[in-house]
């Protein structure tokens, strides 16, 4: 089989690369988007969008990443719908990218945009209630549960902090936590112990999510590890925050990382490779918002940009006719 070329290799498909991708393609330098499990990662998959400038009437998930994903497109932006599962960046530049679908590509520059997911509690009734009434993302989804009750899941700094904010809208807030104390930090601890709107359930999980017949979600089951006993309580949300995963495995060490397995860069978007690039939740453990990611994608295309142009004399000739996956 023969071997792909083109300048810049965008990997994933969320606002951080489709952002890229529209930059690049628009500065005329050939993109492929690998496009991942989902076209649009997280965002994707929210129902509702308040957030996300130029909407004053909202939007959906879907149609956020259809809109930003044709106007890529419409300047020349290709993609394929495969999930990159080998890459080499030890030879330097033209890097090499092979998906499950067997093709295989050399990139001249690369932008990793392939985001972190959250950690799920895997029980009955999570994947299908996401957008109506599970939520892993308080800032994007709170506004909508104004003087509703809700649970959060999780005894971290996260989980505090989106507490407290949740409690703007929700008319009580519980957190449910499987041990007897909290991992926050102290100052968070006080501030959550001292809220009224802030109830705790001790040494306690979640089993399954319920819904109506709209599949709204309206309870959650709980249950004591302490005890055994469990029961139903009635929710209008459930909340989870018990961590996030970046997707870096793919990258096999050849990216220098956080501990938490976050990549690093420099103020410019560089990773610790020449020629390589990262946006989005794949380096950002603190914001992971839509509109950051945006943000991130277009300056890491600026930067890689910046950086083909400076190399223009030692690119090598495309030959390869660049076709999206599935035509």
């Amino acid at each position: 089989m023969a071997i792909n070329k083109t300048r810049v290799a965008v990997i994933g498909s969320g606002p951080a690369g489709l952002t890229s991708a529209l930059y690049t393609s628009r500065g005329q330098y050939d993109t492929v988007v690998f496009v991942g499990k989902l076209l649009g990662g997280q965002i994707s998959t929210t129902h509702e969008v308040e957030n996300f400038p130029g909407f004053p009437d909202g939007t959906t998930g879907p149609e956020l990443v259809e809109a930003m994903r044709a106007q890529a497109e419409k300047f020349g932006t290709k993609y394929v719908y495969d999930i990159v599962t080998e890459v080499d960046f030890s030879k330097g530049s033209p890097f090499y990218i092979k998906t499950d679908g067997g093709e295989e590509w050399l990139a001249d520059a690369v932008i990793v945009t392939i985001g972190a997911n959250p950690r799920e509690l895997h029980v009955p009734g999570e994947k299908e209630y996401v957008g109506r009434g599970v939520s892993y993302c308080a800032t994007c989804d709170g506004f909508f549960f104004r003087g509703k009750e809700i649970i959060v899941v999780g005894g971290g700094d996260s989980a505090l902090q989106e507490s407290l904010f949740l409690t703007k809208f929700a008319s009580k807030v519980t957190v449910v936590h499987r041990r007897d104390e909290l991992r926050a930090g102290v100052s968070l601890q006080e501030r959550a112990f001292k809220d009224p709107k802030i109830d705790f359930i001790w040494d306690t999980v979640v089993e399954e999510i319920k819904s109506d017949a709209n599949g709204v979600v309206t309870s959650a089951t709980l249950r004591n590890v302490k005890t055994n006993e469990a029961y139903d309580k009635p929710v209008d949300g459930v909340f989870i925050f018990i961590g996030y995963d970046p997707n870096s495995d793919v990258f096999n060490g050849q990216l220098a990382t956080d501990a938490a397995g976050y990549v690093l860069i420099d103020q410019l978007y560089r990773t610790n490779v020449e020629g390589v690039f990262a946006a989005g939740e794949i380096h950002d453990s603190v914001f992971r918002q839509a509109i950051t990611a945006a943000g991130d994608g277009c300056a890491a295309a600026l930067t890689t940009i910046k950086w083909l142009q400076d190399r223009e004399d030692q690119l090598q000739p495309l030959d390869n006719v660049m076709v999206e996956a599935g035509d």
